[in-house]
């Protein structure tokens, strides 16, 4: 800064300076606002779910685990039926637990077996509806 020689100067510096000082506290009173807004509960909570969907490994791993406890439930139903056999129902959890930990860790290698069988089934549907319309076209 400059060296102030004359009065007006120094009341020229000095309204200068308050403009800076309400500049300075208006922009420091809004970030306190948003400091206080993003840590009211509702607002962490918000925004800890939307990292934890918006990350590609957790929303993996979430599909994942739900696929894989899925499937442990079904192959339980289908194991178990309608049975009252209690050692039949504990057998029934046990091979749930078992599948649902299997699928779940081996989720990635599953989708990517049924995108391919999902695939072939669609070239396969592709061939045929060609091969009849062929037949179609030489009748």
């Amino acid at each position: 800064m400059e060296k102030i020689s004359s009065v007006a100067g120094l009341k020229n510096a000095i309204q200068m300076l308050e403009v800076e000082q309400r500049i300075k506290g208006r922009e420091l009173k809004e970030e306190v606002f948003l400091i206080y807004d993003s840590l009211k509960p509702i607002n962490l909570l918000r925004s800890t779910i939307k990292e934890l969907f918006s990350s590609q490994y957790a929303s993996e791993n979430i599909s994942g685990s739900v696929m894989g406890a899925a499937s442990g439930f079904l192959f339980k139903k289908l194991f178990i039926g309608s049975s009252a056999n209690k050692f039949r129902k504990l057998i029934g959890n046990v091979l749930q637990f078992g599948m649902t930990n299997i699928i779940a860790q081996n989720s990635d290698q599953i989708k990517a077996f049924g995108q391919a069988l999902f695939q072939h089934y669609l070239r396969k549907k592709e061939k045929n509806s060609k091969k009849h319309s062929e037949r179609k076209d030489n009748n």
